[in-house]
């Protein structure tokens, strides 16, 4: 009995220390990767914005379901590994830039994603920058020190690759950044 109690507070203990460093991390924090594809810019623009799609080369991802526009702002529901997450795009301009954010404000973290595709003289460059705000702070925590800002990032850029048959590398662009509270 002795030993369930010491072990019952050493787990209470263990969650209280990752709350309390959790809450005195910034809830905002910018992470930027990308990858090289051998697509031209129209391919990669096609697979990124063919939001149905998204469960067939997206492993996070079981289905989408297109909603009505908002605003004039096309709304799609991802339904996947990380719950059901309403997405809306804020902007799109083919095939270079595409900004889509998280638009449900009750989900334990939000957020906005600003894709860049860029050509060069062998690759097309797909550049990612996350803004993201993790409002719990155990997931504060957790996002922090056991997977990281940058891990759904390079999962995206990987599996963008695995669609097109390429192995891709990817790479940071800078620091990852933490905002204030």
């Amino acid at each position: 009995m002795k030993v369930l109690l010491i072990a019952v507070l050493g787990l209470g203990a263990l969650i209280g220390a990752v709350a309390v460093i959790g809450a005195l991390l910034p809830k905002r924090h910018v992470a930027v990767r990308r990858a090289r594809y051998r697509q031209h810019p129209e391919a990669i623009w096609e697979a990124i914005t063919d939001f149905v799609a998204f469960p067939s080369w997206r492993p996070d991802v079981k289905s989408v379901e297109a909603l009505p526009a908002r605003d004039g702002h096309v709304l799609f529901l991802e339904k996947g590994r990380n719950g059901d997450i309403t997405m809306e795009i804020m902007e799109a301009v083919k095939p270079s830039r595409l900004v889509g954010r998280i638009a449900d404000p009750e989900l334990a973290f939000g957020g906005s994603w600003t894709y860049v595709i860029s050509r060069g003289d062998d690759a097309t460059t797909l550049t990612i920058t996350e803004n993201g705000e993790v409002h719990n702070p155990i997931f504060r925590f957790v996002s922090r020190f056991v997977f990281g800002h940058q891990r759904s990032l390079d999962q995206y850029l990987v599996a963008l690759g695995n669609k097109f048959g390429e192995k891709v590398t990817c790479e940071s662009v800078g620091l990852v950044k933490r905002n204030g509270t």
